[in-house]
């Protein structure tokens, strides 16, 4: 009979047996377990890039003739784009030959395109509530809601003429940027707080969407700190090799990350709601026990 070392019937194939099991169980009810899942269930990845592409082909279009007719500011939406990017001076010159120059736009749009224009960025404010609805796993909203979406729009346009509007100084100093870009980062938290209450239709508590907008403010900021060190010399070196095509990739990768951003943002914020619950129920049994 072959010697074993360790007590009577302590097989490492046991161990194995018992171990794994448990580790794979508790992956799966961690934090990153269940936002992996939870994900995979709205495939989060394929609503970003339907977010992308919706947005390229209804939102941008729009948002090209919204910022032709700002004479205020006489940017145009090239501008608008390079500050939400933060790219640099190169990668600038690039998004603006791509749109062109700005009065073009507004010139050669007729109030039947214009009518279809908003008409189709409508649509997109459709897209995103169904993203919202997946990452609460609420039922489909009925069809009188769709003045949300006109609502939601207009805000929207709004809130990104104050964005733009309002930008730190070139030469400004450290605490007036940290106060401007303080103010962008409440003003997104606001922005996505609102629209979450307002595209699911107000079936979900404020205090509940709270945490989703949050993560959205700070991961849009995270994205932008991204792009300056990864989209801006993409933008470079693709228009060199690729043309305009290739900015127009690098832009539709980085509205990819927007949309990932909106919606896995509402999805963490599910998540962490859902746990404050349990805590919060945990809590009322213990005390409501006999031991408590």
């Amino acid at each position: 009979m072959p010697f074993r070392f360790g007590a009577p019937g302590d097989d490492p194939a046991a161990h194995h047996g018992r171990w794994f099991p448990r580790l794979h169980r508790w992956m799966l009810t961690s934090v990153v377990g269940l936002a992996w899942s939870r994900g995979r269930e709205m495939e989060l990845m394929h609503r970003a890039m339907g977010f992308a592409a919706l947005s390229f082909l209804t939102l941008v279009p729009l948002l090209v003739v919204v910022a032709a007719a700002d004479l205020a500011s006489g940017q145009g939406f090239a501008k608008w784009l390079v500050q939400g990017l933060g790219v640099s001076q190169v990668s600038q010159e690039q998004v603006e030959q791509l749109f062109g120059k700005p009065g073009q736009a507004l010139q050669r749009t007729t109030a039947l395109g214009l009518a279809a224009l908003a008409a189709f960025g409508v649509t997109f404010g459709s897209a995103v509530q169904t993203g919202y609805e997946r990452a609460w796993a609420l039922p489909t909203a009925r069809w009188h809601t769709m003045w949300r979406h006109v609502v939601w729009l207009g805000v929207l346009i709004a809130a990104l003429l104050v964005f733009v509007a309002t930008p730190a100084p070139a030469n400004a100093s450290a605490l007036t940027t940290t106060l401007v870009a303080s103010a962008d980062l409440f003003g997104t938290f606001l922005f996505f707080w609102w629209s979450q209450w307002l595209l699911l239709c107000g079936r979900i508590r404020w205090r509940a969407l709270a945490p989703g907008a949050v993560t959205t403010a700070l991961g849009l900021l995270g994205l932008r700190i991204f792009s300056q060190f990864v989209f801006s010399p993409l933008i470079a070196a693709n228009a060199v090799t690729y043309g305009h095509f290739g900015t127009v990739l690098v832009l539709q990768s980085w509205l990819v990350g927007v949309g990932f951003v909106v919606y896995g943002s509402a999805l963490v914020g599910r998540l962490f709601h859902e746990d404050r619950v349990r805590r919060r129920l945990t809590e009322e049994g213990h005390m409501r026990s006999p031991g408590g």
